[in-house]
């Protein structure tokens, strides 16, 4: 929010100072990320500054893979179930969080938003011995459930956000003119809560696509995901493929970033 018109030469030094300090502080931590697109059309096998010669033989590589392929093929599945799982499980439980005659609405918030909380390598022990014991570790299904226990927390608080500003008297209006509690739900309520719904389910996406601590714990070589394998690649080999896939997943979280953007300013118009 700029400063209105009658601010003092003072005040207006103070906010130019505070806004060049904060892009600066932006720049110092965004930068380094965008070096590995440069890396990934290097032609030398390994890491070098500056480089002699730009190619694309690190992306005809990595497309001509086939554990590269498969790890991006089960990375979509994985993290598309998950935010489907994800969002209508958040979606339900920010609804019953927002009645006013919920029992113990805090203890339950804080259990459900927990393992955004809790460190991750904790979860994944957790979820391993668990699993374990169910005959769902080295499976898709199993590292479904862990991401989805990791992701509904964000549709939680999305959702649940946009809930607090809506009118449920346009519920009860829509039940007084006859409509059942599923039609009131998806001609009004769904509506009205639904860019909460997608920038939860698209936090959702990000955060199983990319995670890699529960993967390494849940999977075996035929359910890789791509950070998985870009972690096995680092342990093993490092070459300019592995630049390649972290150059898609910065371009993914870019373009998903940007999405989360315009939604929110579509909400608040």
């Amino acid at each position: 929010m700029w400063l209105p018109s009658y601010a003092t030469p003072a005040e207006r030094i103070g906010r130019t100072l505070i806004v060049l300090t904060a892009v600066l502080v932006l720049l110092f931590l965004v930068l380094p990320l965008f070096v590995v697109v440069p890396l990934s059309l290097s032609h030398d096998p390994f890491f070098s500054f500056p480089i002699e010669q730009y190619s694309l033989r690190w992306y005809r590589d990595f497309f001509a893979n086939e554990r590269w392929l498969t790890s991006i093929a089960n990375s979509l599945v994985v993290a598309s179930a998950t935010t489907v799982l994800a969002t209508t499980l958040g979606t339900l439980a920010a609804l019953g969080l927002s009645r006013p005659d919920f029992p113990a609405r805090r203890l339950v918030m804080a259990l459900l938003i927990s393992p955004m909380i809790v460190p991750v390598v904790i979860v994944a022990v957790g979820a391993y011995l668990f699993f374990g014991k169910l005959g769902l570790t080295d499976t898709k299904p199993g590292l479904i459930l862990a991401h989805t226990a990791l992701a509904t927390p964000f549709v939680v608080i999305t959702v649940t956000a946009v809930l607090s500003t809506y009118d449920s008297n346009l519920s009860r209006a829509a039940r007084s003119l006859g409509a059942s509690p599923v039609s009131t739900f998806f001609r009004v309520t769904l509506p009205a809560i639904l860019p909460g719904m997608v920038s939860g389910a698209i936090f959702a996406f990000a955060t199983s696509f990319d995670e890699v601590v529960i993967a390494l714990f849940l999977t075996g070589a035929e359910q890789r995901t791509l950070p998985v394998q870009m972690f096995s690649g680092i342990r093993d080999q490092i070459n300019p493929t592995i630049m390649v896939a972290a150059t898609m997943l910065l371009v993914l979280s870019t373009l998903l970033f940007v999405l989360v953007i315009l939604l929110t300013r579509k909400r608040k118009g």
